[in-house]
């Protein structure tokens, strides 16, 4: 029981790690020229390639999520074992996978790239890609 607490906080630390590491690059584009600090454009065209730019960077963030949850083994119910997809507009990012046993759990990171990924996906991690991506 100790083991799969564990592994649970693991599994939390490295969403964290993930999330402050997007975070942070959000907030180095912002100093590297784009931020709130320059004064806004009064004319059409500066605003327009204001809100360009913004979108530009919108696009990087990981802002598209989805979690499956299941039971991984027949003898563990409630629903313990989670996929987690975090995916900017370009369908890169990763896939977080915990799985659950009686005895111990397991995780798993597998990057995807355009929404797919070099590695297998189990069909629980194909599902939450696919819940992930816009206009599904």
């Amino acid at each position: 029981m100790v083991a799969l607490a564990i592994l649970s906080l693991l599994t939390s630390i490295t969403a964290l790690v993930l999330a402050g590491a997007a975070w942070q690059k959000t907030k180095d584009v912002r100093r590297s020229g784009s931020g709130s600090a320059d004064p806004l454009p009064t004319d059409v065209t500066g605003l327009r390639a204001e809100v360009a730019a913004l979108r530009t960077e919108a696009a990087m963030n990981m802002r598209h999520l989805a979690v499956v949850r299941f039971d991984a083994f027949g003898d563990a119910g409630g629903h313990l074992s989670w996929c987690l997809a975090l995916l900017d507009d370009s369908g890169d990012g990763v896939v977080l996978t915990s799985i659950h046993g009686r005895t111990e759990a397991r995780s798993y990171a597998k990057s995807i790239s355009a929404w797919e990924s070099s590695q297998q996906l189990s069909p629980e991690e194909t599902e939450a890609v696919q819940q992930a991506k816009p206009g599904r």
